[in-house]
């Protein structure tokens, strides 16, 4: 039997019934771990191969005592994810991620955490309570649809861009099928790349792939993206694939968003409004990227102090961080910050593919023992609030 299969059925109540079918199977659960925690993880709500029930599990059999689910602009699955972790034994928090635009801010013509466009800034709603969570999606309901405009002109780019080479992608019978946009799901850019993805694997063989992708849309690939591109065996092919053109072949299909993403300061009031967490999302300064969808380049760390006095001014609360994806320095940088600066710091690996692993290793040295500590504070703080 194919777990993830069986976890990501077409409704959500068989999964959750498959879900109690493998938990009750089981001989003994698992040893959670009491340092390793994971506050942001995708589901196929936003982009991701987890379904809410599936993402539970996979954290679950990971030895994670807890999870939180954070899919973009959509918080659909959350009462999913709070269902399968009551079934699965482990403790959940829930929130959504978004992008707002700094207009009128110092950082109105920078790059700040989000690589594909300037004055745009990923931002995240972290310890929902249970009871706000339609209010949010309702409110996103009219943006989610918003994006969709723009994912539609994408894919009209992408066509006119790849004509000459026979691909032509239909959004709505080759991309929204790949989402959950009918369950309240949103549409992302991920999804028009892996549809993109399925017709290239669809037109040429492994071992073509590679070139195709080098010397028609004039992409280059390291060494090893050469070897896993052409590994007839790989099983993570196309979502290997998807990382090498969503970070080098994006830019030249993508579309500005502008109506789609609320201003940080419309974000602060609803995150008063629903009694939820503020946090901004760091990402630093690029050289490879861990999640290997990410685009070389200098982003926040080059006038970080100037970011956190416009967070402040926006009564942002929190800093939500990858301790994987960093180098030393920038997390000794970014925590010594936080601390001055009166941010709680709230950890997450972002998990959207089957090659990451839930569990962050540096949770289990000594300077990030306070993100496991702050993840069941964030954990009580919702519950109470719920």
């Amino acid at each position: 039997m194919d777990t993830l299969q069986f976890l990501n059925a077409p409704t959500a109540a068989e999964r959750l019934e498959n879900l109690r079918q493998l938990i009750a199977q089981e001989s003994a659960a698992p040893a959670f771990s009491d340092v390793y925690v994971n506050n942001h993880i995708h589901t196929t709500y936003s982009f991701s191969p987890y379904s809410p029930t599936a993402a539970v599990y996979f954290a679950r059999r990971a030895m994670l005592p807890t999870a939180g689910i954070v899919d973009h602009d959509s918080i659909a699955g959350a009462r999913e994810f709070l269902q399968a972790s009551r079934i699965a034994g482990v403790a959940a928090t829930i929130g959504m991620e978004c992008r707002v635009r700094m207009d009128g801010t110092p950082l109105e013509d920078r790059y700040i955490n989000n690589t594909d466009q300037k004055g745009l800034a990923y931002m995240v709603l972290h310890g929902v309570p249970h009871g706000q969570i339609d209010t949010l999606q309702n409110f996103f309901a009219p943006l989610r649809e918003k994006r969709n405009e723009r994912n539609r002109r994408m894919t009209e780019n992408i066509n006119t861009l790849l004509a000459a080479e026979g691909i032509c992608l239909d959004f709505d019978h080759d991309v929204l099928p790949l989402s959950q946009y009918a369950d309240g799901g949103t549409v992302t850019e991920r999804h028009l790349i892996f549809a993109l993805c399925q017709k290239i694997s669809a037109l040429y063989r492994r071992d073509q792939t590679a070139g195709f992708v080098r010397d028609a849309l004039g992409v280059p690939l390291t060494e090893k993206q050469q070897i896993l591109l052409a590994d007839p065996d790989n099983p993570h092919f196309l979502y290997d694939l998807l990382g090498v053109l969503k970070s080098a072949f994006i830019a030249r299909v993508y579309v500005p968003a502008t109506d789609e993403c609320l201003h940080v300061r419309e974000l602060a009031a609803l995150a008063k409004r629903t009694d939820s967490l503020l946090c901004y999302a760091y990402l630093g300064d690029v050289a490879n990227s861990v999640t290997g969808d990410k685009r070389a380049g200098q982003f926040e760390d080059g006038y970080l102090p100037e970011l956190f006095d416009v967070l402040r001014q926006f009564d942002v609360d929190a800093v939500t961080y990858m301790p994987s994806r960093n180098s030393a320095q920038q997390l000794e940088r970014i925590q010594k910050m936080c601390c001055e600066r009166g941010f709680l710091q709230i950890s997450g690996e972002d998990i959207n593919s089957p090659r990451q692993s839930f569990i962050c290793p540096q949770l289990n040295a000594p300077q990030f023992r306070h993100l496991t500590d702050a993840t069941w504070a964030l954990i009580e703080r919702e519950q109470a609030r719920s």
